[in-house]
């Protein structure tokens, strides 16, 4: 049997805590201490852990400090695993959380195989996710910027009486009002300006989004998965840039769970309880699948714009969109018939079109790469 030393990182902005766990079940476990978060400390730690000609197994769990170490250690020829924090095995009446006892647990717990490791990105993958994750901060700042101008206008009594908010009939309303009071026009226009700002670099993150997305090796995967009713291009590139290897799930079932879309459940003895979905999952994915399912509301159709979109893919990819339609359309007619509420129905919907998602991601990255 192979000799194999797990070793723990608790790694923070500053410093890495190390903790060392030799293999077998009566194996010690050891501290070694910190060492400064920096490639040479790093690369000087992995030559003195190495003498002994044991291999290394490294894990630390996935945060804000990137995959900067993973990437590091794997090209220095050792194993090392991103582990989810949230399916780390922890001991409810364990009170006491420090760095060391961070390290000494990861390493303990990598040696039992306890540990459910992230997958983790190639470069070029995530710098796509990056801009994709600006975008949705962008988002959430247009969002923002309306409300204090809707706030702004609802407190003075300016309502807008038909119509949609934020079509071209309302910011032509917009552009006509005017306060007595010189405060209150110069706040007014500072909102819509924020508004207007916020729109201006929404737009400048989606055109940069678009022309990089021809050199991105996912490009195939993005335009597939297209012939789904509700997934445009930017739910497309949001999708496959949050999941990146949909192979690596074995049914679509764990790609819902993966998602955040199962119910939870609290069942004991004879007790069975299930509620809401879990939300678990990838939030940024998930909230592109939601505003997706909600096209399936209406009667299965290939709109206009669509029919360009995917005429140049695969037989195969449009069945399984066209499949979907048939399916989703009429499943929201059915529980909507039974009086369920909407947001439910919607979380239904977007729960089965994820197989649907999974089935053709698949496809299209199993399919052997032309030479």
């Amino acid at each position: 049997m192979e000799h194999i030393r797990f070793v723990g990182l608790d790694i923070h902005k500053e410093r890495i805590s190390i903790a060392v766990a030799e293999s077998g079940r009566g194996g010690s476990v050891e501290y070694l201490g910190e060492i400064a978060n920096d490639p040479d400390a790093i690369t000087k730690l992995c030559d003195r852990l190495g003498r002994s000609g044991k291999p290394l197994a490294f894990c630390y769990e996935a945060g804000p400090c990137g995959y900067g170490v993973h990437r590091q250690l794997t090209s220095l020829g050792h194993r090392c695993d991103v582990v989810a924090p949230s399916l780390i095995p922890r001991k409810p009446g364990d009170r006491v959380k420090t760095n060391r006892r961070d390290a000494t647990m990861l390493a303990r717990l990598n040696r039992a195989g306890e540990l459910t490791p992230v997958w983790v990105p190639d470069t070029d993958h995530e710098a796509m996710r990056d801009l994709i994750r600006l975008r949705s901060v962008v988002r959430q700042v247009v969002t923002r910027a309306r409300q204090h101008l809707q706030g702004f206008l609802l407190r003075h009594g300016r309502k807008h009486q038909r119509g949609t908010a934020w079509r071209m009939a309302y910011r032509r309303w917009l552009s006509t009002l005017a306060f007595e009071h010189p405060a209150q026009q110069i706040a007014f226009q500072n909102y819509v300006d924020a508004v207007m700002d916020a729109e201006r670099r929404l737009q400048q993150v989606e055109e940069q989004i678009l022309s990089l997305l021809p050199e991105w090796n996912q490009r195939p995967v993005v335009d597939a998965l297209q012939a789904m009713r509700g997934i445009a291009l930017i739910n497309a590139v949001v999708l496959v840039a949050e999941v990146g290897d949909f192979t690596r799930f074995s049914n679509p079932r764990q790609l819902m769970a993966y998602f955040g879309l199962v119910p939870g459940e609290q069942s004991s003895g004879e007790t069975v309880w299930r509620g809401g979905i879990t939300k678990t999952g990838n939030a940024h994915a998930r909230r592109a699948l939601v505003e997706g399912a909600w096209a399936y509301r209406m009667r299965a159709r290939i709109g206009r714009h669509k029919v360009d979109r995917i005429e140049a893919l695969p037989k195969v990819v449009r069945d399984i969109g066209w499949k979907a339609q048939v399916r989703l359309c009429t499943r929201y007619r059915r529980l909507s018939a039974r009086g369920k509420n909407a947001n439910v129905v919607v979380a239904a919907i977007a729960r089965e079109m994820v197989g649907f998602i999974w089935s053709i991601a698949c496809t299209v990255q199993s399919a052997p790469k032309a030479a």
